[in-house]
C-alpha cells in the first residue's frame, strides 16, 4: 500500500509516498481500503511537530477515512467485506489501507460518495459532542464561531439548525462570508478588519454571548472570556494561533504559550462564567459515548440534516499542496486526501 509519510519535521515539502506492506486485522479488527481520507489542522500541526499526541516521525497520521472493507480479523461478523464505511482511526489514515476496531466503523449509504464520508467524522463528531454533550445547546443562545467557513465550522451551523431560537456570530475573512451566510450564520465579522469584541459588544448590546467556540487559542482565549454572558462558557478545542508559516516557530510558540490567559476557581465563581476544553482523540475509549454521537451524526446525514462541504479534494501526491491550502486558510469546508 502507499501512504503519505511524514519522515521529519518541517515546512510540506517533506512530504513523501512511501510503499509499504498492507497492515492485517488484528482480532476485532476490520481493514479498509481507503478510497478518501480527510485532512484536518491537527496533521499540519503534526507535521510542524506541534501536536503532542503525534507518533514519533516517521509516521502516517490521518484520523479519519472512508472506502470498502477488504479483510476482517477473527470474530467480526459486523461490517463485512464489500461493505461500504467511513471510520475514526488514531492516525495512520493517510495510507491507502488502514486497519481500525470493528466498532469505529459505520456504514456509508450508497448516495455518499467516499469524499464526503471521509468528511464526516472528524469535524461533525467534534461539533456534535461541543453542541450537545458539553455546552447543551438551547433555544435563545448566542453563539460565537471562530473560523466558520473551516470543517468545524461548517459541521456546527449546519447542526444549529436543529436548534430553534439561536443567534449565531460567526468570525471570517470577507471572501467567506457568502458561504458561511449561507450556512445561516446571522451575523458575520471579518477579523481582518474589525475587532470582534467590539463588535459582539455591539452587536449585543455590551452584554456579549452564551458559549464560544475558540480553536485559536492565546490571547483569544482571554479575549473571548471576556464577552461572555453571566453562565456562558468558552470552549475550546485547538490552538491553531500556535501555527505560523510552514515551519515551527519556536518565538511563536513562547508569544502563544505566555499570552494565554491564567484562570482559577475563585475568578469563575466570581464572574459567573466557565471554560472547558474538548479533543476528541483522547476520547478514544469512550466507546459507548463515541458511537452514540457518531450514530446521531448518521442518522442526520441519512435525513439530509447535514451534508458536509468538500472544498478541494488533492491526491496523495499533492499532499504538499493540500497541507499548504489548509494551513493558509484557503479552504472553505473540507479539504480530503485520496489515493
Amino acid at each position: 500500500m502507499r501512504s503519505v509519510v511524514i519522515p521529519k519535521h518541517g515546512g510540506p515539502e517533506v512530504l513523501t509516498v512511501r510503499e509499504s506492506p498492507d497492515a492485517e486485522p488484528k482480532a476485532g479488527e476490520v481493514r479498509v481500503r481507503v478510497r478518501a481520507a480527510g485532512l484536518n489542522f491537527a496533521e499540519v500541526m503534526a507535521r510542524k511537530g506541534l501536536y503532542p499526541d503525534a507518533p514519533k516521525t516517521p509516521c502516517v497520521v490521518g484520523y479519519e477515512v472512508a472506502g470498502v472493507i477488504d479483510a476482517v480479523g477473527a470474530g467480526v461478523t459486523s461490517p463485512k467485506i464489500g461493505d461500504r464505511v467511513a471510520a475514526m482511526c488514531r492516525f495512520g489514515g493517510h495510507a491507502e489501507a488502514v486497519c481500525v476496531g470493528a466498532h469505529q466503523t459505520f456504514a456509508l449509504p450508497d448516495s455518499v460518495s467516499f469524499e464526503v464520508g471521509a468528511a464526516l467524522p472528524v469535524n461533525y463528531l467534534t461539533a456534535y459532542h461541543m453542541l450537545f454533550e458539553v455546552w447543551r445547546v438551547k433555544a435563545g443562545d448566542k453563539l460565537l464561531i471562530h473560523m466558520a467557513a473551516g470543517g468545524v465550522g461548517t459541521a456546527l451551523l449546519q447542526l444549529l439548525k436543529t436548534v430553534p431560537g439561536v443567534t449565531t456570530f460567526g468570525t471570517a475573512s470577507a471572501g467567506k462570508h457568502d458561504y458561511v451566510r449561507a450556512l445561516g450564520c446571522d451575523h458575520l465579522i471579518d477579523y481582518r478588519s474589525k475587532d470582534y469584541v467590539e463588535e459582539i459588544k455591539a452587536l449585543t448590546g455590551g452584554k456579549g454571548v452564551d458559549v464560544i467556540f475558540d480553536a485559536l487559542g492565546g490571547d483569544d482565549w482571554a479575549k473571548g472570556y471576556s464577552i461572555l454572558r453571566p453562565g456562558g462558557q468558552l470552549l475550546a478545542f485547538g490552538w491553531a494561533n500556535m501555527s505560523s508559516g510552514e515551519t515551527r516557530n519556536v518565538f511563536r510558540l513562547a508569544s502563544q504559550f505566555f499570552k494565554q490567559p491564567r484562570f482559577n476557581m475563585m475568578q469563575l465563581m466570581d464572574t459567573n462564567r466557565g471554560v472547558a476544553g474538548v479533543n476528541m482523540g483522547h476520547l478514544w475509549d469512550e466507546v459507548d459515548l463515541m458511537r452514540k454521537e457518531t450514530l446521531a451524526v448518521v442518522d442526520l446525514l441519512e435525513k439530509g440534516v447535514i451534508a458536509p462541504h468538500v472544498d478541494k479534494v488533492f491526491r496523495f501526491d499533492q499532499a504538499a499542496d493540500a497541507h499548504r491550502w489548509l494551513e493558509q486558510g484557503k479552504n472553505v469546508g473540507k479539504v480530503v486526501l485520496v489515493p
